[in-house]
C-alpha cells in the first residue's frame, strides 16, 4: 500500500534543502504549501496590514511554517527518508523542528514512481 509523507515544518526556510534531501533519498514528486499553526493564529500574528511593508512582508514570511506531502510506493524506505529529514531540520522529537506523519493511501492514479523530483 502507498503512504503518503506529511511534513509540516517549523523553519519555513528549510523546505528547499528538505526536498533536495528528499529527492535524494528517491521520492519523485512533492507539493509545498505555507502553513501556520494555531499558536499563531490565535495570537493573531498572521494579520497582514492593508498596504504591508516589505519588512513586514518579509518577517511574516520567516516565520512562515511550510506543509511539504508526497505519496511514496509501498516499499519505499521511510526510515531513510526521516533520517535525510533530519539532517536537515534535526530530531524531529526537538521542540520547535517540525512533525512528519506517515499514512497509508488506499488508492492511488498518477503516481509516477521513475521520474525524479529535480531536472539532471
Amino acid at each position: 500500500m502507498s503512504k503518503m509523507i506529511i511534513l509540516v515544518l517549523a523553519d519555513g526556510g528549510k523546505a528547499m534543502a528538505t526536498l533536495e534531501a528528499w529527492a535524494r533519498v528517491g521520492v519523485t514528486g512533492a507539493t509545498i504549501l505555507d502553513s501556520s499553526g494555531i499558536g499563531r493564529q490565535l495570537a493573531g500574528h498572521d494579520n497582514l496590514p492593508l498596504i504591508p511593508s516589505i519588512r513586514t512582508v518579509l518577517r511574516t514570511q520567516e516565520r512562515t511554517h511550510r506543509t511539504i506531502f508526497s505519496v511514496v510506493p509501498d516499499d519505499f524506505d521511510i526510515p531513510k527518508l526521516i533520517r535525510a529529514t533530519e539532517t536537515i531540520t534535526g530530531p524531529l522529537e526537538a521542540p520547535h523542528t517540525g512533525i512528519l506523519i506517515v499514512l497509508p493511501v488506499l488508492e492511488v492514479h498518477g503516481l509516477r514512481e521513475n521520474e525524479t523530483l529535480f531536472a539532471e
